[in-house]
């Protein structure tokens, strides 16, 4: 055979493999080591017969920033069928105060109403939520009891679930954020979407495909705890 022949043939028959591969692997039918991973231990969830959701989050990082609407919107359309929670990481001792707004807000009711304003005072307004004295004085403007935010934001249990929170950021191996965890045991982000995608993408393409993977991850578990009954 020709060597001009050849080669045509060569890029035709690896054009269709890269095809097929981008048809097995997508955001719509995600697998395992491309757009998500599997935990290798898998961690107790407390949701009973729902799904448990949880994302990994801190309130100054940008990509948390623009996934939170439509992160937002897909909870909203679940409805029953998930558990839908939220840790707020500490990678280093400075992200403390932030972890103490979320909970102490999540101890008063408060922390869904406040997600967006607070992500829109850091990336929007640029102001500066990252001690107790910008945090405590941002909340008194917000129409918030100022004393009782105080007193809940210095709490025991808030302190508690601090340190919670770093326990379930080192047993679910959190390395960046945002990112999700699935039922327990599946992992999936932006991040990991936007490798397995390749090249680069646009913020809002990657928030609606982490959203399809998610959409599958829910299935997958769904269809796990209905084989097991």
């Amino acid at each position: 055979m020709r060597l001009t022949k050849f080669i045509p043939r060569l890029l035709a028959t690896v054009g269709l493999g890269l095809a097929m591969a981008g048809a097995i692997a997508s955001p719509a039918a995600p697998q395992n080591g491309a757009e998500y991973r599997t935990l290798e231990r898998a961690q107790p969830t407390d949701a009973g017969n729902k799904i448990e959701v949880t994302e990994f989050f801190w309130y100054s990082c940008p990509h948390c920033y623009v996934l939170e609407p439509t992160l937002a919107e897909w909870v909203k359309k679940q409805g029953d069928k998930i558990d839908f929670k939220r840790v707020p990481i500490n990678f280093r001792d400075t992200f403390i105060p932030q972890q103490k707004l979320y909970y102490a807000l999540e101890a008063m009711g408060k922390s869904e109403e406040m997600q967006r304003k607070i992500f829109n005072a850091i990336h929007v307004e640029r102001q500066a939520l990252d001690t107790d004295a910008t945090i405590l004085d941002f909340v008194g403007k917000q129409g918030i009891d100022k004393q009782k935010f105080t007193a809940t934001y210095n709490s025991f249990g808030t302190s508690s679930k601090v340190k919670r929170a770093l326990v379930l950021q080192e047993a679910y191996k959190i390395d960046g954020v945002p990112t999700i965890a699935i039922d327990g045991k599946y992992i999936t982000s932006p991040s990991i979407v936007g490798t397995a995608m390749g090249g680069r993408q646009p913020e809002q393409v990657l928030a609606t495909s982490t959203m399809q993977v998610m959409d599958a991850l829910v299935a997958k578990a769904t269809a796990e705890h209905a084989a097991k009954k």
